[in-house]
């Protein structure tokens, strides 16, 4: 009788999971097996291509261009950019949760468009923005005489740039934040918060001694869920100008696997970055949750 009931929650899963695992894990697979090979436009219309086992690794990994741009442009960005959106929005989730509830509803409704936005349409205002010559930053920059009537390009930049696809990403992704963080802070115990008030603890330690410990899972889950959508960004990168260039300095490894397969026509080496970038995100998520919760909590 113990079997049968252990044995009937995976029986009720096996559909969804096959399913999940059939759309999963064949990709994966054919990304890694066209990794191995020398599959270019003549391969891809032939049918045929030939195995070069590691080869493509040993080109990428040995690549100053994946050292020295890709890989510096993905880790740097994605730290910054899961930094600041989990800060801002833990920091808006703060403010809602001392808000009523009427004025609570409005600020979540306004926020969330920024989070419903289309990433496409998005990503074209912050263009239009800092459009050379037409942006409203540029504009504002003319008129206090801070940049000549030639305007700016500030996409020519690697700094600004980023600097640029940062405030996207955080427009985008600090509304999940905040509202994750939030349904987490309205369950936290008001005896807690007032015994540490009667302590004398200020905002800060009531918040890091109190909040922060019982709100951890909430706070794993945003922070991984942003550094894997913050480390394989791609067309808020691609999108902007000059994210599309071959060999520019301002790719990530998403862009420069898509470049690779498809701008260049060397799926073997798309492929090879693709993977890697995987074992990436693999690699970071093991780690942070191993630092973050103990044994016995996992």
């Amino acid at each position: 009788m113990r079997g049968r009931r252990t044995a009937l929650p995976w029986l009720l899963l096996a559909p969804p999971l096959f399913v999940i695992g059939a759309l999963l894990l064949f990709p994966l697979g054919r990304i890694v097996w066209l990794s191995t090979r020398e599959y270019g436009l003549r391969e891809l219309v032939s049918g045929r291509s030939e195995f070069i086992g590691f080869d493509n690794y040993v080109d990428l990994l040995t690549d100053p261009y994946l050292w020295n741009v890709v890989l510096l442009n993905t880790v740097v960005f994605a730290v910054v950019a899961v930094v600041t959106t989990v800060v801002l929005g833990t920091l808006v989730a703060l403010l809602l949760v001392n808000l009523r509830v009427v004025p609570r509803v409005i600020v979540i409704s306004c926020i969330m468009v920024a989070w419903a936005m289309p990433v496409v349409s998005g990503t074209y205002v912050w263009i239009w923005i800092f459009d050379v010559d037409q942006g409203v930053v540029a504009q504002a920059l003319m008129n206090l005489g801070v940049i000549g009537q030639e305007g700016h390009n500030w996409f020519a930049d690697r700094f600004w740039f980023y600097a640029i696809v940062t405030l996207n990403i955080v427009h985008s992704g600090f509304p999940f934040v905040a509202v994750t963080v939030l349904a987490g802070l309205l369950t936290v115990p008001k005896e807690l918060q007032e015994a540490a008030l009667i302590d004398g603890a200020g905002p800060w330690k009531r918040f890091w001694h109190v909040t922060f410990p019982v709100l951890r899972p909430v706070f794993a889950v945003v922070t991984i869920l942003s550094t894997i959508w913050d480390f394989k960004v791609f067309a808020q990168i691609y999108l902007m100008p000059g994210g599309d260039v071959s060999g520019s300095d301002v790719l990530n490894l998403g862009v420069w696997a898509y470049i690779s397969s498809f701008g260049n026509n060397d799926y073997g080496t798309g492929s090879a970055v693709a993977v890697i970038l995987t074992l990436l995100l693999l690699a970071i998520t093991i780690v942070y949750l191993r630092s973050l919760f103990k044994d016995d909590e996992l």
